[in-house]
């Protein structure tokens, strides 16, 4: 029986990642990857496959079966999600056939709360922590681009079988991702959610790419507060963060090519539905909670939810 690893969201995140992962085992007798898409998505990929645009290379890449049709699709061992996380919800619902209580879930989101919700539908699931650093978007319908080198992807579990992790684990080396199975995977997740969730505040608020923030003396001291306001909350929470964390995430933004902007930006931009609920508002709602003070993050909340 081969392992069947199902990739749920094939936006920048999950078709890179996932283009990886069906690249290296198209031909494996053991690993069969599964693309589940809708729509244009997956009649492009079906008929072309995953084009993935980097730097100077071009790939393009077939999975064992892009599908949305659960019988189709059948149970999984693995499923990576990386959909949007207002979509977290619905978007299991409509895979709900193929996740059997032996299904490992891995979530790949940019909030820190997408392991809860989705333990939460599937509570005798294991459900691991993870995030990842990459720039990567649709740039149509079955093609993603990736800009610079920077590509980590994390994961862990403190009560997942350490079998199943390293299996995990095992699988992502031999795709060449490179992949850590860290042991403290919430400060992790945390440490990744400060720079996303401070970024894409501070991007659509100003509307300025990661240049626009760090070349300009009142947008950088915006997005610094941000940071200050952030690591406030998760250390309230209970959260290990190290002392320099605000630095470090500074100089993180520093590495990241200076045209490009954050995923919730560009939906503004195009006028989408945004993540400005797990973004933005989760880290005002949060604070309350723990009687933490957010000037600036209540006054971008406030001007973004208005969009």
């Amino acid at each position: 029986m081969k392992t069947r690893i199902g990739i749920l969201g094939l936006g920048g995140v999950g078709g890179y990642f996932g283009g990886l992962l069906a690249k290296a085992y198209l031909e494996s007798d053991t690993i069969e990857i599964i693309f589940i898409a809708r729509g244009e998505t997956q009649k492009v990929i079906a008929q072309n496959g995953l084009k993935i645009i980097a730097d100077a290379t071009e790939t393009t890449v077939f999975p064992s079966l892009v599908s949305n049709n659960t019988k189709e699709i059948g149970e999984l061992d693995y499923l990576l999600c990386a959909t949007k996380t207002y979509d977290i919800e619905t978007s299991f619902e409509s895979v709900k056939n193929c996740i059997s209580t032996n299904t490992i879930v891995l979530p790949l989101y940019n909030g820190v709360d997408a392991t809860e919700r989705i333990q939460i539908l599937f509570p005798e699931n294991t459900v691991l922590q993870g995030c990842v650093y990459v720039v990567s978007m649709i740039e149509s319908p079955g093609i993603i681009k990736k800009i610079g080198p920077y590509e980590k992807l994390f994961f862990g579990s403190k009560n997942a079988p350490v079998s199943k992790l390293n299996e995990l684990q095992s699988i992502f080396e031999k795709a060449n991702i490179e992949s850590y199975l860290v042991e403290n995977i919430e400060e992790t997740v945390w440490e990744k959610f400060i720079f996303i969730s401070a970024l894409a505040s501070a991007t659509s608020y100003l509307n300025e790419n990661i240049g626009g923030i760090l070349n300009n003396t009142e947008n950088k001291a915006i997005y610094s507060s941000l940071l200050i306001e952030i690591a406030a909350v998760a250390v309230a929470k209970g959260v290990t963060l190290p002392d320099d964390i605000v630095a470090q995430t500074i100089v993180k933004l520093e590495k990241t090519p200076k045209d490009v902007t954050s995923s919730m930006h560009r939906d503004f931009l195009a006028g989408k539905n945004t993540e400005v609920v797990s973004l933005t508002k989760y880290v005002v709602d949060l604070a309350i909670k723990h009687g933490v003070a957010t000037p600036v993050y209540q006054m971008i909340e406030k001007k973004l939810s208005k969009v």
